[in-house]
């Protein structure tokens, strides 16, 4: 029997705070979430995105258990669970997150006593499928990067962020906390702080670097002086404040439009295209691997399609026994 056939329960709505440092709420899944969540935070010192993912997993997972307790679960009821996501719908990559999250969860329960061993230990939500990241070629990156009117104070902004996104392959959240200091034109790279807030140097190449000293020397003092006091972060908003992550999706899907370049990309496609070009040029992909900040060389070796797809052409195109 799983948790939402057990008769006589009426199913319960447990919503978990979304803002930090949320207290713990009625309801033993929510509560022990909450202490999970502390404990991620301070104990292991995740990032506030991954932080963020946990809760909203285990968000659906408290909305799905209802009443019951999440101590009572084996892992026949938590492949009920994941089955349940299949059929709403969710990725396969969504899936194997919330599997994974459940995972870190049950490690946490075992860890404090809570339970003695831990279903989610065997759990499985199939083999992530290998997908290859959608890419643009490089003259809609061209399209792209002209896109924004440099004549005005947001177009040499909108530029200088393209610029950095592509020439970086930094992820949106990473661009969104550079900061002044971090960037080092006259070297030609910047530092970036990825998942674990750890450091990585990539470098800038020269259209970058010229954007982004348009950008310092012009308009962000414009945009720095609306703040209540003095920003330190690279890339400005209107206001004068950290531009967020969702505004750089915002940003970059304004002008994917006006490009005409897929208008459902954002600041990850850039940072596909950006791996896509330099392992097609022939960049050694343990370099790639560094500029992107992966902390495994599988996860950069989906990016060594292009390589694979192009040679295929050529052989077919070329080999007299084709």
């Amino acid at each position: 029997m799983t948790a939402n056939d057990k008769p006589g329960r009426r199913p319960r709505r447990i919503i978990l705070d979304d803002g930090p440092g949320a207290a713990a709420v009625t309801g033993s899944t929510a509560a022990l979430a909450e202490r999970f969540l502390g404990y991620v935070r301070h104990e292991r010192g995740l990032s506030g995105n991954t932080q963020a993912a946990y809760r909203r997993d285990l968000r659906d997972f408290s909305t799905w258990l209802a009443a019951a307790s999440p101590t009572d679960l084996t892992v026949q009821d938590l492949g009920d669970y994941l089955a349940a996501l299949s059929r709403r719908g969710l990725a396969r990559a969504s899936v194997a997150r919330q599997a994974a999250t459940l995972r870190t969860f049950y490690a946490f329960l075992q860890l404090e006593g809570l339970v003695r061993e831990s279903p989610a230990e065997l759990l499985t939500a199939g083999r992530r499928a290998d997908v290859i990241p959608g890419t643009l070629t490089p003259d809609q990156v061209d399209r792209l990067l002209e896109s924004p009117d440099r004549t005005t104070p947001a177009g040499q902004r909108d530029r200088a962020l393209l610029e950095l996104l592509y020439a970086t392959g930094c992820r949106a959240s990473e661009v969104s906390g550079l900061r002044l200091a971090d960037v080092h034109l006259e070297e030609s790279f910047c530092t970036c702080r990825g998942k674990g807030d750890k450091e990585r140097v990539v470098p800038l190449g020269r259209r970058a670097i010229a954007a982004l000293r348009n950008w310092i020397d012009g308009a962000r003092g414009m945009f720095a002086a609306r703040a209540a006091a003095t920003p330190g972060w690279t890339v400005l908003s209107s206001r004068g404040n950290r531009l967020s992550r969702m505004r750089i999706w915002e940003i970059v899907r304004s002008h994917a439009e006006h490009a005409g370049v897929p208008p459902d990309i954002g600041p990850h496609t850039l940072r596909h295209s950006f791996a896509t070009h330099l392992v097609a040029g022939g960049v050694d992909l343990r370099h790639v691997q560094e500029m992107l900040g992966h902390a495994s060389i599988a996860t950069t070796q989906r990016y060594t399609h292009v390589d694979s797809t192009r040679l295929r052409a050529i052989h077919g195109r070329f080999h007299p026994r084709r």
